[in-house]
């Protein structure tokens, strides 16, 4: 039975953090692959209230473009098919039911949540386990230490460090960054005919 790192998330849109870290805790951890699990549209936009939400085909193709080159990689669909957002530890189940070996992988950025927006996390710890990567500088060792409720999954979870160029990449950021982007083009429009903002936007312009 192949062994699975279950790695859950928005990635609106994935990044390289997404991915590199992806494949790094694979590596440390001795699984044969990292399987990627995009969470619904609706979600993401009403629960979560994430601005500039890609429909959940989009960020399935975009994944799914991003493992066709990658053996390690696979990308799960059965979150987005479902009416509504699926639990983690539900979907954990089906993919066990799948015959996968799963161990869930989350940054720790995630381990403020786990006592009062997660459920069923007691279960995740104990069926699956759960592989943390720090995030964003974390010392993540201090910070299961001082929470009592996190001291309680410890045994249950091991710790990734990740390279520093990595930690503070995130789907936040590019999405500003494409907000931006379509502002400029928005006031290049107001400034020039339409039908030269290829010409002007292309990277054929001589230096």
């Amino acid at each position: 039975m192949l062994t699975y790192l279950a790695f859950f998330g928005a990635f609106n849109p994935p990044t390289k953090a997404h991915i590199n870290l992806a494949e790094l805790a694979r590596a440390k951890t001795g699984r044969d692959k990292v399987i990627f699990v995009p969470s619904k549209m609706l979600y993401i936009r009403d629960e979560q209230g994430k601005n500039l939400v890609y429909p959940d085909e989009k960020r399935l193709r975009m994944l799914q473009s991003i493992a066709e080159e990658r053996p390690w990689m696979e990308v799960y669909d059965g979150e987005i098919r479902q009416k509504k957002q699926p639990r983690t530890y539900e979907t954990l189940c089906a993919l066990r039911e799948e015959g996968k070996d799963c161990c869930l992988l989350l940054g720790s950025d995630k381990l403020p949540e786990l006592e009062h927006g997660w459920m069923y996390v007691r279960q995740i710890a104990e069926e699956f386990g759960i592989v943390c990567l720090k995030r964003n500088g974390d010392d993540i060792v201090r910070l299961i230490r001082e929470d009592e409720y996190l001291s309680s999954l410890a045994p249950y979870i091991t710790l990734i460090d990740s390279p520093d160029e990595m930690q503070f990449i995130s789907s936040s950021a590019v999405r500003e960054r494409i907000l931006e982007i379509r502002k400029l083009r928005e006031e290049l429009g107001s400034m020039v005919p339409i039908e030269i903002l290829p010409f002007l936007t292309g990277d054929d312009v001589s230096q």
